[in-house]
């Protein structure tokens, strides 16, 4: 059962250095032949790079982690991103904090609500600017997919 008192809850902040081989390895993973990405000394990130904030949080930082969805019947219904400037470079540490933004649910058309759960993660610079955010849903179907109930 989803805990609807979570909206609100946010993770503690987390470092992440945006790094040129990390951003070489991201380009070449998305078959990107963008030469911004792949050859410059400080390289610019491409604008979905900040998902592998994932690799430098744990699980237990998440604040979604503590929503209670039932991974059986999670789907991923979109991810954007919003960036108030131009994306960062190799060189760049940022900071970045999750919150849950909101939780609401639909009716499915198959049977069944849906609860959705938006998180929005922001992403600043070490003088505390605003570079990018992140916003990210998760959906938890009504029911478990045949033969996993």
């Amino acid at each position: 059962m989803v805990d609807k008192s979570a909206v609100g809850l946010e993770s503690p902040p987390v470092t992440m250095p945006v790094e040129r081989g990390k951003i070489r390895e991201f380009a070449r993973a998305t078959k990107s032949e963008n030469q911004a990405y792949l050859d410059e000394r400080e390289p610019v990130s491409p604008p979905t790079f900040l998902t592998t904030l994932n690799f430098w949080m744990s699980g237990d930082d998440s604040p979604v982690s503590k929503v209670g969805l039932d991974l059986k019947r999670l789907l991923h219904g979109g991810q954007e991103y919003v960036f108030h400037g131009p994306p960062p470079r190799a060189g760049t540490e940022l900071t970045a904090t999750t919150r849950v933004d909101d939780i609401y649910e639909k009716e499915g058309k198959r049977g069944g609500t849906m609860t959705f759960v938006v998180a929005v993660t922001e992403f600043r610079d070490p003088s505390g600017t605003l570079i990018a955010e992140a916003r990210s849903t998760a959906i938890e179907t009504g029911r478990a997919p045949e033969g996993e109930r």
